[in-house]
C-alpha cells in the first residue's frame, strides 16, 4: 500500500473555536517535516508553532467505517 503524510496546523481562536488548515499531502514523512518548517517562520503559524501535525495515511483505504454522531444527536441519544 501506498502511505502519503498529511500535515495541519490548529490553533484556538479567541471564542474558543479551532482554526483547522491543511498544510499538504506529501509523499513521505521527510517532506512533510520540511513543510513543517518552512511554515513556522510565515505569519499565523509562527504565532502557534505547536500546532502542527503529521498524519500518516494508506491510500485508497476508508478511515470512517462505523460512522459518527454530532453532539446534539449524542445528546439525545443519551436522554431518549
Amino acid at each position: 500500500m501506498t502511505d502519503v503524510f498529511l500535515v495541519h496546523h490548529v490553533h484556538q481562536l479567541p471564542d474558543a473555536e479551532e482554526d483547522v488548515k491543511l498544510l499538504g499531502v506529501f509523499s513521505s514523512e521527510a517532506k512533510a517535516v520540511l513543510a513543517i518548517d518552512r511554515a513556522r517562520n510565515l505569519p499565523g503559524f509562527s504565532e502557534a508553532p505547536d500546532g502542527f501535525s503529521i498524519d500518516k495515511y494508506q491510500v485508497d483505504k476508508s478511515t470512517w467505517t462505523e460512522g459518527f454522531l454530532t453532539r446534539s444527536q449524542a445528546e439525545d441519544e443519551e436522554n431518549g
